[in-house]
Order: C-alpha cells, then sequence, then structure tokens
C-alpha cells in the first residue's frame, strides 16, 4: 500500500515537471505591470480565465496563467490576442501572483470604472441627467455635480496618471461617439482613456470649475490655470478650452516645476556650447536669444538660465505670455494685449523697476526689440526669444524686424538655437556598429571640425551607435524623456565688422566656422555617439524641422 503511493505522487511530480518544462514559471508578487500592458486583456476575463498579461516585446505578449492547461483559457486567450496581432508567450503562476496583478487593474482603468459605476448612480434623478446630455446648463446644478466625487475621482485620476507618466499635456476630446483622454509624453500623443459621451459636460464643468471659467460659455474659447498638490509637488495645469462640432475640446498643458527646471546638463549642454554660454552669463549686461520652432524647449532653457542667475542680490523680473512656472526670487509678470499690457509696454515699466535681469516672453515687433536692445545697452541682462529657423539667421531676422545694425554688436551677446530630441531609453537601448552610409554622414561632419573641436570628439572607426529596443521601463517605447541639441553664436570682433559692412547668412555662417561654433548636427552626432540618442531621430529633428 505504501508502495502505491509512492508511485501516485512520483507520477504527480513528474507531470509537474513536465507542465514546468513546458510553461515555466515566473513568480509575480513582486511585479509592476504597466498600464499600456493591462490594456491587452480585458479585467473581466483576466478574473474569468484566471490569466494576466506580464510583458509586452514588439509584438510578442507574455502572459501568466494560473492553469497554463486549461483549453477553454487558451482558446479565450487566442481570441483577444488575434484581434491586436499579438503572439503569446505562456508562463505558469501562482493564486499569490495572480491576485498581485489583479489588484493592479484598479490603476487607471479600474480606478476610473469604478469612479463611473459611481457616477452613473449619482445621476439618477432626471434633473442631473438633463444637466449632463446639456439641456440644462445652471451654474448651481453644474457645481453641485462636478463636485460630487465619481466625475472629481475621474478628473483626479487622468491627472495623477498625467504627472506620473511624465506627460507634456492632456487632451480631452469629444468624438461623436465617445470622449477620448489623450496624453503628449516626448512629444507624441497617445490614446490612454475612452469615456462615455454622457459624462463629457461633466468632465468639461469639473475642469472649468477648477480654472474658474465660465462653464455656461461654450461658444468660444476660454484659457485659465488652477494647481493641484500630486505625489507631495505642487503641479499648475494651464487650462485652454475650444468648441468644436462634437462639443468643446479640453487641453491642460502640465506644468511640473520639479520637470521644468532642469540643469544645464540635463537641458544637453556639454562642451563648446556649455562653456560658452556660462562665460556669457557672467557679464554685467546684454541680450541672450533663444530661436527655434514652437514647441522646441526654448522657454526651458530660459528658466534653466534664469535659475542659474536667480541670487539674492540680484533683481530679476520677467514678462511672460503665459506665466509657465512659478519661481521664488523671480518678480513674474503675465502681459495682457486686452488692456494693452504687452511686452513692449510691459518692458518700459521693468526699466522702471531697477532690473538686473530681464526676461521677455517673445521678440515679435519693432518696438518690443528696441525697448529690448535698449535695456541690454544700458547695463541689463535680456533674455528672450525669437522665430528664425537657425542661429544664423538671429542677426538678419533682428534687422528684418527694424533695428538699426549699429546697435547689434554692442547689444547682442549670443544667439542660440535648439531642438528637442528624444532620449534612448537606458535600459534596453542596443548598441550597433553604424552602417557604411551612417558612418560616412558622421566623417563627413567631423572633417568640418577645427583641430581644437576635434578634441572633444574623440570617437574613432568603427562607430558605435545605438538603437531603440523597448521595455516595460519605457512603455516598450524604446525612448524616455528628452533632450535638446544646440548651436550657439557669440559675437566676435570679427561679426561685428560684418554687421557694419555688410550683412548676409552666408557671411554670418563663415564667421560661425571661424569662431568654432558646433552646429546643430554636429552635436547631435555627438550625442548619437555618446549612445543619448539615436540618429535617426537626430537626422529626423535636424534634416526634417
Amino acid at each position: 500500500m505504501e508502495l502505491k503511493k509512492k508511485d501516485n505522487l512520483k507520477t504527480k511530480t513528474d507531470e509537474t515537471n513536465k507542465k514546468t518544462l513546458k510553461f515555466p514559471f515566473i513568480d509575480l508578487t513582486d511585479k509592476d505591470i504597466p498600464v499600456d500592458v493591462l490594456r491587452e486583456i480585458p479585467e473581466e476575463a483576466a478574473i474569468f480565465y484566471k490569466f494576466v498579461p506580464i510583458s509586452k516585446q514588439k509584438n510578442v505578449l507574455e502572459v501568466g496563467m494560473l492553469n497554463p492547461d486549461n483549453l477553454k483559457a487558451k482558446e479565450a486567450l487566442r481570441f483577444i490576442t488575434q484581434r491586436s496581432g499579438l503572439e503569446t508567450k505562456i508562463f505558469s503562476i501562482n493564486e499569490v501572483g495572480l491576485k498581485k496583478i489583479l489588484k493592479q487593474y484598479r490603476t487607471f482603468r479600474g480606478e476610473v470604472r469604478e469612479a463611473l459605476h459611481e457616477l452613473e448612480k449619482e445621476l439618477e434623478s432626471e434633473e442631473e441627467i438633463e444637466l449632463i446630455k446639456g439641456k440644462k446648463k445652471t451654474k448651481d446644478a453644474a457645481q453641485r455635480i462636478v463636485t460630487e466625487a465619481p466625475v472629481t475621482k475621474i478628473v483626479a485620476v487622468i491627472l495623477k496618471h498625467a504627472i506620473e507618466g511624465k506627460a507634456s499635456d492632456v487632451h480631452i476630446e469629444p468624438v461623436e461617439n465617445e470622449v477620448k483622454v489623450r496624453f503628449r509624453v516626448d512629444g507624441i500623443l497617445y490614446t490612454s482613456l475612452i469615456l462615455p459621451k454622457e459624462i463629457q459636460l461633466s468632465i468639461t464643468s469639473r475642469v472649468k470649475i477648477l480654472s474658474d471659467l465660465k462653464i455656461d460659455e461654450t461658444r468660444v474659447p476660454q484659457d485659465g490655470r488652477f494647481h493641484a498638490v500630486i505625489g507631495g509637488n505642487q503641479v499648475d495645469f494651464r487650462v485652454s478650452t475650444f468648441p468644436t462640432v462634437s462639443g468643446e475640446k479640453v487641453v491642460l498643458r502640465v506644468l511640473d516645476p520639479t520637470v521644468g527646471m532642469k540643469s544645464f546638463d540635463d537641458l544637453g549642454l556639454q562642451g563648446y556650447n556649455l562653456r560658452t554660454l556660462e562665460t556669457s552669463i557672467k557679464n554685467p549686461f546684454g541680450m541672450i536669444l533663444l530661436t527655434g520652432p514652437t514647441g522646441s524647449g526654448k522657454t526651458t532653457t530660459l528658466y534653466s538660465i534664469l535659475s542659474k542667475l536667480n541670487q539674492e542680490a540680484i533683481n530679476i523680473v520677467s514678462l511672460e505670455d503665459p506665466v509657465e512656472y512659478f519661481v521664488r526670487g523671480i518678480n513674474q509678470s503675465q502681459i495682457r494685449p486686452e488692456i494693452d499690457y504687452t511686452f513692449a509696454s510691459g518692458l518700459r515699466h521693468i526699466l522702471r523697476q531697477d532690473p538686473d535681469v530681464i526676461m521677455v516672453g517673445e521678440i515679435r515687433d519693432e518696438e518690443t526689440a528696441n525697448l529690448a536692445i535698449h535695456a541690454a545697452l544700458t547695463g541689463h541682462i535680456l533674455l528672450s526669444t525669437l522665430h528664425t529657423n537657425n542661429v544664423i539667421g538671429v542677426i538678419p531676422r533682428l534687422i528684418d524686424i527694424g533695428i538699426e545694425q549699429f546697435l547689434l554688436p554692442s547689444s547682442l551677446s549670443l544667439a542660440i538655437a535648439q531642438r528637442l530630441v528624444r532620449r534612448l531609453c537606458q535600459d534596453c537601448r542596443k548598441e550597433i556598429t553604424a552602417s557604411a552610409q551612417i558612418t560616412q554622414t558622421i566623417k563627413e561632419e567631423l572633417a568640418k571640425l577645427s583641430p581644437e573641436q576635434k578634441k572633444e570628439f574623440p570617437w574613432q572607426e568603427p562607430f558605435k551607435i545605438y538603437q531603440t529596443v523597448g521595455c516595460k521601463l519605457c512603455g516598450e517605447k524604446g525612448t524616455k524623456g528628452r533632450i535638446a541639441l544646440y548651436e550657439i553664436l557669440k559675437m566676435t570682433p570679427q561679426l561685428e565688422e560684418i554687421i557694419n559692412e555688410k550683412v548676409t547668412e552666408l557671411r554670418v555662417e563663415e564667421e560661425s566656422k571661424r569662431q568654432g561654433m558646433i552646429t546643430m548636427k554636429q552635436d547631435g552626432i555627438s550625442k548619437v555617439l555618446q549612445g543619448i540618442i539615436s540618429f535617426e531621430e537626430m537626422i529626423r529633428k535636424v534634416e526634417g524641422d
């Protein structure tokens, strides 16, 4: 009898070992699954069939199953993944691991689903349902409904996940039958959530009340802002509403001071560019202009320079449209064109405030440009932005605006051009040897460097570069965060001579080479060879924009 028990035990052990070999066991006790991976399997299916997604590598979804031999569960999994064009790799998991992952469904979609369920209960009365459908718009009723828990919770969940996901913008977009919530991460928009059309007005009203906007005005765009404490940090949100045929679209710009205030190194300033900027800001006066397209990070660079200059003995005053980040120790003012408080009028008043450093959000016209030049000439450091394609075009652009040429040599210290590119995820990037075509491009740019500049480009053939891969830490994107590419032109006696004679972009470009300027493409190649960005991303930004 004892021998029979041992034989049965041995048979069960053999079966378990075979199953383990076929479906390797994975411990999920300490696993955190990214939200975009959890989306691949609906929560209801995960609970019923006892399988959960673990990670996604390109088109392969790794799935943990409590019982990998359950044919019905396998068929359900095949049906779910075929719709997304995914293949599956199955692992065996235990009950503890399954429960741990099922709890994670409560984050984001789970929390929103729960809030929506609560919302349905709150909207049982006809009056409130009509309000949601837009038939009634009384402020008291709207105030009451949007301050109740469900809508408040939905908005809070959206904001929380925007911060956790490092989003720069949140788009709440009404379409025909639903409301899409999209996050802009590293410059790219991703759809993160789909909400029922019925709660569109409640969500919009909640955001409007937070921003102190008119909730009963849906015909014209409105702008506002509010702040919230998320994760222990106070984060500001700049709000813009815009009427569309499907309802009001709401865009929230996330102004997280922990993200916006960066060191020069975090920005991407290094080597020649870093030394040139740090030397220039030590001067007691002069104008530093940043140029680049919208969304190229000019304002972030300006704030970083201001933070470097921000000391007890210095009076810093800014004119902004709008104020992006509130900085302790800086006197920040927002222009209001509707009451004739413009960059030009504000700048005239700033000069009576005994400033040492002045920041003007943008030079848009001749009057502002002339006042900025005057401020730089009379003992102030002046920081501002200008729209040109590259640093070579700054001086011709100022002359086109209406600045007298002879004023520029004494007032302009630096012109800085920049572009934002996506950083490679340092946890999953893949090193490869550069192709013949890429090698040729790198060699051509390195050949243009002076002997002094080449000391900062020590790389030799064969050149090693890095490609995107994708992992759970970067949400399978292969990139995480952004960094800027720079080129900096400084005022020299030779450039003064060119300005005083005849300014052409060709002559300015020749002078930039003579003074040793690192071009944006060369700065990009340096960051490619350091493994910070990919070659393709660099080319797309430098030659495509």
